[in-house]
């Protein structure tokens, strides 16, 4: 059993991993906020409406395994913080067409890595981390807990990405960059030099735009 936590366009993707792992029994979507979410995603997969059903679910089937179908740092943070207050174990979903080093990766729990992305060797991510397809992340590489990188990315080698981040399509940083915690950086930007935390930068090369506001767990 699993539980998709999201049910538009991003969980619709993670729902293609587990058809590549031909695990699509007991699978389950959860959308609490669309007033149009289907009762049946693609008239299969029961979308559950709150927790009260998600609960129901893993006493149920005594599996209370979930995994996050949706993008955004902040989003993906809370929904695991409102599972995991009622008993959910969050889990990775893993592509069988990414292509990831045998050699010295650590990835944490909850991390979405979807069809086309490439992480070498030596690399550590963090929990609840969305890597979208066709992203390169390069050895010695250091993720956050919930960063979200985007399509195209290049992450290449001894850079490192602080929580809460999210690093914008095509966007590239350059070997040894350190982007701080809870920053944005523009799709197509290239960040050649470090970035602080709260902070926006686009461009080429990369900087700063304006200042964030700080994220609170």
């Amino acid at each position: 059993m699993m539980i998709i936590v999201g049910a538009k366009g991003l969980a619709k993707e993670v729902l293609e991993i587990f058809f590549q792992h031909e695990t699509l029994d007991n699978l389950y979507f959860f959308d609490n906020l669309s007033a149009d979410a289907p009762k049946k995603l693609f008239d299969r997969f029961l979308v559950l409406k709150n927790m009260d059903e998600v609960v129901q679910v893993f006493n149920e089937t005594g599996d209370n395994r979930f995994t996050l179908g949706l993008g955004l740092p902040a989003k993906r943070f809370s929904l695991t913080k409102l599972f995991e207050s009622s008993g959910g174990v969050l889990a990775s979903a893993i592509s069988r067409k990414a292509m990831i080093g045998n050699f010295g990766n650590k990835i944490g729990n909850g991390c979405t890595i979807l069809d086309g992305a490439v992480i070498t060797n030596e690399v550590f991510m963090g929990k609840g981390c969305l890597i979208n397809p066709h992203c390169s992340v390069s050895h010695n590489a250091r993720i956050g807990d919930f960063v979200e990188i985007s399509p195209g990315v290049r992450l290449t080698g001894f850079c490192e990405v602080g929580d809460f981040s999210v690093i914008g399509t095509n966007a590239v940083i350059l070997p040894k960059v350190k982007i701080g915690k809870n920053v944005v950086v523009g799709a197509g930007a290239v960040v050649t030099k470090d970035v602080p935390d709260n902070s926006l930068v686009v461009g080429i090369p990369a900087v700063i735009k304006k200042e964030l506001p700080p994220f609170t767990r």
